[in-house]
């Protein structure tokens, strides 16, 4: 990564808004706050949120470091330049799982530079939740380990300070396992999963300490991703927790990811605005599954999100498999989040379009 100055501030602004000025830029190395609804005016506050992640130093300083040149237009055009130039740089999948990216080869300061950034991004330390007290917690599902620490993650803040007056949501897909899941479940204990969802299902047992659903529904349509199930427990003294995998929005070309899930679960859950919703993942995807759940949670059902990751230091955490982190798996999702904030954009802009039409 040659060295070079970082490029002066672009203005970049929400749609049908010409480049008027630089957006402000958080200083210094404090940690760069992620996009948030407001009530008074929820999409000029996600705007400005996405402006201040994306423009914020040390997204132009990794730009930079890779030969890149700072994009000028507006919010749009800038999204789609990162997403565009982390496609070429910062995209080690190649379609692939996470697990079988490519680790690039980068030299000692490179790769320096890139945890400083991570970490200054909020996909390295983990933070406490905003409130004590939510409507809904949602548990986000992932590979098998993730699973295992998530649920008991969210079982923790349950037993601590941290409220529910709705539901525990935890939330999966029929991905199968793959032969290093299943050895990581096999040394953790855990035994008869094939899917992502059945790692969920059998940690809320474990967790939670229930043998059997009090509840069961679901649709067997034949294939992994026209089909769903949902399977209910309800431990003394907690809320009640919903193991759920959802069907894919385009079962032609793949599984349910995780804004399948969301959605689907929000339909059964009868969001309802200004309902605060607290997200449970892994620190390092918090930036972009946050905004995963403004595109596909916030915007259309009007509720607060807060998005936390797993804190692995915890006693109860200790004894469960931590993976480890890379300089590539930061870039790798560093590109998700500009994606992520890409998406938003584009549906934020779309939703004011249509306002604009029939207003």
């Amino acid at each position: 990564m040659p060295e070079r100055p970082v490029p002066p501030p672009v203005a970049v602004s929400p749609p049908d808004a010409g480049p008027t000025g630089p957006p402000p830029l958080t200083g210094g190395r404090d940690p760069v706050p992620l996009p948030c609804s407001d009530p008074a005016d929820p999409a000029a506050a996600i705007f400005d949120g996405i402006s201040r992640w994306v423009g914020s130093p040390p997204i132009r300083e990794l730009v930079a470091g890779f030969g890149g040149r700072w994009p000028a237009g507006d919010l749009g055009a800038v999204l789609a330049a990162l997403d565009g130039f982390s496609a070429r740089h910062w995209d080690f999948r190649a379609g692939r799982e996470r697990p079988e990216a490519r680790e690039p080869d980068l030299d000692e300061r490179s790769a320096a530079q890139v945890h400083a950034a991570a970490s200054t991004l909020g996909l390295v330390r983990p933070r406490p939740p905003a409130r004590t007290r939510y409507a809904h917690l949602v548990v986000l599902g992932g590979l098998a380990h993730a699973c295992l620490r998530r649920v008991a993650y969210a079982a923790h803040l349950l037993r601590g300070d941290v409220g529910v007056t709705g539901e525990v949501a935890v939330l999966g897909s029929y991905r199968p396992l793959s032969e290093v899941e299943r050895r990581t479940l096999a040394d953790a204990g855990v035994t008869g999963c094939d899917t992502e969802v059945d790692v969920l299902d059998a940690a809320v047992r474990r967790t939670f300490g229930r043998s059997v659903p009090d509840s069961e529904d679901g649709l067997d349509a034949g294939h992994p991703h026209h089909s769903w199930s949902s399977r209910t427990y309800r431990p003394t003294g907690l809320p009640q927790v919903r193991v759920l995998a959802a069907p894919s929005s385009e079962p032609q070309r793949r599984r349910a990811h995780t804004a399948d899930t969301q959605r689907f679960w929000a339909e059964h859950a009868r969001l309802l605005p200004d309902e605060p919703v607290l997200l449970v993942t892994a620190p390092i995807y918090v930036p972009f599954q946050h905004c995963d759940a403004l595109r596909t949670l916030a915007v259309p059902y009007g509720c607060e999100i807060d998005t936390v990751g797993v804190d692995p230091t915890l006693p109860d955490l200790t004894r469960l498999p931590e993976p480890t982190l890379t300089p590539g798996r930061y870039l790798q999702e560093i590109r998700s989040a500009i994606r992520s904030m890409r998406a938003l954009h584009t549906t934020l802009a779309e939703v004011g379009q249509h306002a604009r039409r029939t207003g």
